[in-house]
C-alpha cells in the first residue's frame, strides 16, 4: 500500500468541461505548499490536467473517473475516498460555484469543519489556520478546527505562493465506490465557447473596472481600451451592470465576483461597501474619480482626482506609447 506524507495536503484540481486543469490550479496547489505536501486530486480529467498538478508542485497526483449524468456528488465520493486514503491535514478546494458546493457536501458527510472564500493558509503549533477579510474587507479574521482536518475553499487570485514543478510524480488511480446519495440530474447541456484575447475575471492578475461615472455603454468603451493597454481582465460595479454597460458576469463585489489581483483599477467607481467586498484584498488599488471624497479612495494605494474622460485616454495614450 503507498504511504503518503504525514504533512500531506489534499488539493482538489478544478477541472474545465475541455478536461484541463482550471487556473486556480497553480495557487491552490501552492497554498498547499505552504502549509505541508500537496497531494493533488484530479477528477474526471485528461492527462493535461494531471500534468498541470504536477507542474503547480504536487508529487502526488490522484486520478479519478466520475458518473457525469450525476453532478457534484460522484465528486464528493471521489474527494472522500482521497480524503480516506490519505488522511491529510487539510483541503483546498477552489471558491468556484462547484468548488463550493463539492466542500459544503464533503464538510457535512466527513463531519469536518469547513472555512469559505479564504485569502491565504497558514501552520500554527496547533494545526492548520485559514484566514478571511470580512465584512467588506474591514476585518481580516482567522478559523481553524477545534479537531479535525479543515475543508477550506480558497478565494481565486488572492494566493500568490507557487510550488515547485514536480518532472515525475507519483500518479494513482484512485478507485471510487459511488455512495448513491442524491443529487442533481444534468440535463441537455450546450457548451458556449466565447473567444477573447483578455483574460478571465475571477483569477485576473489584473483588472480594469468602470461604473456608474462612465455615464453609458457606449464611453465604457474607456474601461475596455485600459484593460486591453494593461492586458487585464474587464470588471464592473453593480451600477454599471444594472444601467446596461456590461453583462452581468463582469460585476465585481459582494453580489459579483470575488478578485484579488496584483493590480485593480477602478474607473468611475464610488467604493460602495457592497463592491469593497469583491476587491479589497487587491495587492495595488489605482482609482480614478471625479470626487474626492469617494469611499474608493480610502481604500485606494494611489488615487487620481478629476475628469477620467480626460485621464483615461491620456494613460492608455502613455501605455501604449511605452509599447513601441
Amino acid at each position: 500500500m503507498m504511504s503518503y506524507p504525514a504533512d500531506a495536503v489534499l488539493v482538489l484540481v478544478d477541472v474545465t468541461p475541455s478536461g484541463e486543469a482550471a487556473s486556480s490550479t497553480a495557487a491552490l496547489i501552492g497554498a498547499a505548499s505552504t502549509i505541508g505536501s500537496p497531494v493533488a486530486l484530479v477528477i474526471g480529467g485528461s492527462q493535461a490536467a494531471t500534468d498541470a498538478a504536477a507542474a503547480a508542485g504536487a508529487s502526488v497526483v490522484l486520478t479519478a473517473d466520475t458518473d457525469a449524468e450525476v453532478l457534484t456528488v460522484p465528486l464528493v465520493d471521489a474527494l472522500h475516498a482521497a480524503f480516506t486514503k490519505v488522511q491529510p491535514d487539510a483541503v483546498l478546494i477552489s471558491n468556484s460555484i462547484t468548488g463550493r458546493d463539492v466542500a459544503g457536501r464533503f464538510a457535512a458527510r466527513a463531519k469536518l469543519a469547513l472555512s469559505v472564500d479564504v485569502i491565504g493558509v497558514s501552520r500554527d503549533d496547533e494545526g492548520i489556520v485559514a484566514h478571511h477579510s470580512v465584512y467588506g474587507g474591514a476585518y481580516l479574521v482567522d478559523s481553524a478546527p477545534t479537531y479535525g482536518a479543515p475543508v477550506i475553499t480558497v478565494r481565486q487570485g488572492a494566493v500568490d505562493a507557487r510550488g515547485e514543478a514536480v518532472a515525475q510524480p507519483t500518479v494513482e488511480v484512485l478507485e471510487v465506490t459511488a455512495s448513491g446519495a442524491p443529487g442533481a440530474k444534468a440535463g441537455p447541456v450546450e457548451v458556449v465557447e466565447v473567444a477573447s484575447s483578455r483574460p478571465e475575471l475571477r483569477g485576473a492578475t489584473k483588472v480594469v473596472s468602470g461604473g456608474r461615472g462612465l455615464g453609458s455603454k457606449e464611453q465604457f468603451v474607456l474601461v475596455e481600451q485600459l484593460a486591453d493597454a494593461l492586458g487585464a481582465a474587464i470588471g464592473a460595479s453593480r451600477a454599471a451592470v444594472d444601467a446596461g454597460y456590461i453583462p452581468y458576469a463582469h460585476q465585481v463585489g459582494q453580489t459579483g465576483v470575488s478578485v484579488s489581483p496584483q493590480l485593480y483599477v477602478a474607473v468611475g467607481i464610488s467604493g460602495a461597501i457592497q463592491h469593497r467586498a469583491g476587491m479589497q484584498t487587491a495587492k495595488t488599488i489605482v482609482a480614478i474619480n471625479k470626487d474626492g471624497d469617494a469611499p474608493i479612495f480610502d481604500i485606494a494605494d494611489f488615487g487620481i482626482v478629476g475628469d477620467l474622460f480626460t485621464i483615461v485616454p491620456q494613460v492608455v495614450e502613455a501605455l501604449e506609447a511605452r509599447k513601441k
